[in-house]
């Protein structure tokens, strides 16, 4: 059998997929994407369906998937859609670096491209491995409030947490839950990140330095709240290199990056 009958014929509708696979080399197995995937990979001249929360099922078919790939959090509905259609659909959760990682290795062996995965995760675990160096070198140890979603309220995701720790902070409220804005006021951070789902660079500053609950955080106080772009935190895979860069400049001003 030849590689190409051989290749996968992968639907992707989670951009943290398609920005792996595209890393690995394997953007010929892709037929289609969702409409976010552009914003973190050349996706350019592959179809744009929908994604998890409103698709229609028959443009996904007309493509002749062997492969679908979501994500969670996704809509019952639109997922069950997919499901009555004959095609494999594989919805990732990653929860940590770790998740991360093997979701890596998984795309890698599915698409033939092992060697490939081993050489994507060692560069993202060096650069990681570097910064968290260079934030040992630094005095300061930040506490840190990342935000994915200001209504409801909720904290941005664990492995969030994990860059905020590699940069040399610590995230002060549980990663990844719904919280209130006493529960900020009280873990009182030294700096406050704003990086809203599907937003890019939208979200507003303002909104956290008026707010009456947190005149009393020192990162409203010293006016130390920023915006991340969306895709840079809130993507589990590749652009989470650049978001930890982001992460880095904001906590340790003081200190250039490592090189």
């Amino acid at each position: 059998m030849s590689r190409a009958a051989s290749r996968p014929r992968i639907v992707s509708l989670a951009p943290s997929a398609t920005s792996i696979l595209v890393a690995l080399g394997a953007r010929r197995s892709l037929v289609g994407v969702s409409k976010w995937c552009k914003h973190v990979a050349d996706v350019r001249g592959l179809p744009e369906l929908g994604d998890c929360w409103s698709l229609d099922p028959a443009e996904v078919m007309a493509l002749r998937p062997t492969l679908v790939i979501g994500s969670v959090p996704f809509k019952a509905e639109t997922v069950g859609k997919l499901l009555r259609e004959p095609v494999t659909f594989l919805a990732e959760n990653p929860r940590s670096l770790a998740d991360i990682y093997s979701n890596i290795r998984l795309f890698a062996a599915i698409t033939n491209r092992r060697a490939a995965g081993k050489k994507l995760i060692a560069r993202m675990q060096k650069q990681f491995a570097a910064l968290r160096c260079a934030a040992q070198r630094t005095r300061s140890r930040p506490r840190v409030y990342c935000e994915a979603w200001p209504n409801p309220r909720i904290s941005s995701p664990p492995w969030v947490a994990e860059l905020v720790a590699i940069c040399g902070g610590r995230m002060v409220v549980p990663p990844g839950q719904r919280i209130t804005d006493q529960q900020v006021a009280r873990a009182r951070p030294d700096v406050i990140v704003l990086a809203w789902t599907a937003t890019g660079t939208r979200a507003r500053t303002q909104t956290a330095l008026n707010n009456a609950a947190w005149k009393v955080t020192p990162a409203v106080r010293n006016k130390r709240v920023h915006v991340i772009s969306d895709e840079l935190l809130n993507t589990p895979s590749l652009p989470m290199m650049k978001g930890a860069e982001e992460l880095f400049r904001i906590l340790h001003a003081e200190r250039t990056l490592p090189r």
